[in-house]
């Protein structure tokens, strides 16, 4: 992704209905994400087995701004008894 460009980042997450809480982080890789770096994100329309969280990435206002490089981005679900954290994959930015 161009450091230019603002645009949806999407994640699948397996299992999810779109009604639970969905925030994203994106650390250094190899770091796990501290409280401070979640983002609201919000759901695509769900799938039979799961839906797509999307957050929007970029400059401008609303929008995540990540310097060139590469992140590793992670999505954190809210659900009644649950809250999983679950790495998803690495953003390159150039």
């Amino acid at each position: 992704m161009s450091s230019l460009s603002r645009e949806f980042l999407y994640v699948y997450v397996e299992g999810a209905t779109g009604g639970e809480g969905v925030e994203v982080a994106f650390t250094v890789p190899g770091v796990k994400p501290v409280e401070d770096d979640w983002h609201p994100a919000e759901w695509e329309p769900p799938q039979a087995d799961g839906a797509d969280a999307r957050i929007l990435v970029g400059p401008g206002e609303g929008a995540v701004a990540l310097p060139e490089g590469t992140h590793q981005a992670w999505v954190r679900v809210t659900a009644v008894e649950e809250q999983p954290l679950l790495p998803a994959g690495l953003v390159p930015i150039t």
